[in-house]
């Protein structure tokens, strides 16, 4: 018998690119360029590594060159609660985090929202960093599934997914037309 094929739903890449310039617009309009503003936007590993890159380029619009916000990365391998079924990888990418984060406003920016777990996981991460004034979220997919009391502040995109289903984001660091976002049933 052969198998079946997957539902497939493809988001068209204006879409995603409309979304992208959406979140940093928000993002600079809530936090206006001033030399007493300490923020530091940290994209969650590994799915949140693209999407700071680009919030990163597309905030330069938005911000005058001194003032623009620092960047990093968030690494939660050590923070997870499912490492017994997924264990660290050999290759990971480690925390970068540009500025003393004690005091500082932190933006956590991942590519798709469901549970929380994966913010629960980044939060603790952060916190073994300093203790920021504020901690915001945001994220360029919502699917929805929370577990955990979890909200993003800024969402690009927001997709009604069925459990079952599977959100992928593949975003080109620099190139949009190669940037894609499918929401796949699997095979029965």
């Amino acid at each position: 018998m052969p198998a079946q094929a997957t539902a497939t739903t493809v988001i068209p890449q204006a879409e995603i690119g409309q979304a992208l310039d959406r979140l940093a617009a928000e993002i600079a309009a809530r936090h206006p360029a001033g030399p007493e503003r300490r923020l530091v936007v940290l994209g969650i590993a590994n799915g949140g590594v693209h999407v700071v890159t680009r919030l990163q380029l597309l905030l330069r619009k938005h911000y005058p060159e001194k003032t623009r916000p620092r960047t990093g990365i968030i690494d939660i391998s050590f923070h997870r609660d499912d490492i017994g079924r997924h264990p660290i990888p050999k290759e990971f990418t480690p925390t970068v985090i540009p500025i003393d984060v004690t005091g500082a406003t932190v933006i956590l920016v991942d590519d798709v929202l469901q549970s929380g777990r994966t913010v629960k996981a980044a939060l603790d991460e952060l916190f073994d960093h300093g203790r920021p004034a504020k901690v915001e979220l945001a994220v360029l997919v919502d699917r929805g599934g929370r577990t955990l009391p979890v909200a993003a502040d800024y969402t690009g995109l927001v997709i009604a997914a069925a459990p079952e289903e599977k959100v992928t984001v593949v975003l080109h660091a620099t190139d949009p037309r190669h940037d894609s976002i499918t929401v796949a049933r699997p095979a029965k």
